[in-house]
């Protein structure tokens, strides 16, 4: 998917205990794209990339994910659904899934965050948070 990299990659530690055993890093990358964009459709296309790694000492499943992606005008959209792109990743201690998506807003600046509902080996179901990130068309912010 052609378009214009934007903001610095960003990470958020999830720990659900002391010993760091349910842990997940999630990464993100957003890049405009806009090819598939139109201003005066008041339609603007974002990629990103989003790299789980896990950082704690069991297996994880990556069972859904829950999306709040908001625009400029605060018109909120939420997206749930199983697994990503198709996937429902395992990751064992220190490995790591990325992937890339996409989503189109009516303004050219907005929001993304959300969870991904986790499973662990031993059957603890934990949220991996996924950190709030900006998307935004070249130029438009500092």
């Amino acid at each position: 998917m052609a378009g214009i990299e934007l903001c610095a990659a960003r990470a958020v530690k999830t720990s659900m205990t002391a010993d760091k055993k349910y842990e997940i890093t999630v990464t993100t990358r957003t890049t405009y794209v806009p090819e598939q964009s139109d201003a005066g459709q008041d339609r603007y296309v974002f990629a990103y990339t989003i790299t789980l790694k896990n950082t704690g000492s069991i297996a994880a499943q990556l069972i859904s994910r829950h999306w709040i992606i908001t625009d400029a005008n605060s018109k909120s959209q939420e997206v749930r659904g199983l697994g990503v792109v198709g996937e429902q990743p395992k990751l064992q201690p220190d490995e790591s899934f990325e992937y890339t998506s996409g989503t189109a807003i009516a303004t050219p600046v907005g929001t993304m965050r959300g969870t991904y509902q986790m499973v662990a080996d031993d059957g603890l179901q934990f949220d991996a948070a996924i950190p709030e990130f900006t998307l935004s068309i070249p130029r438009v912010l500092h």
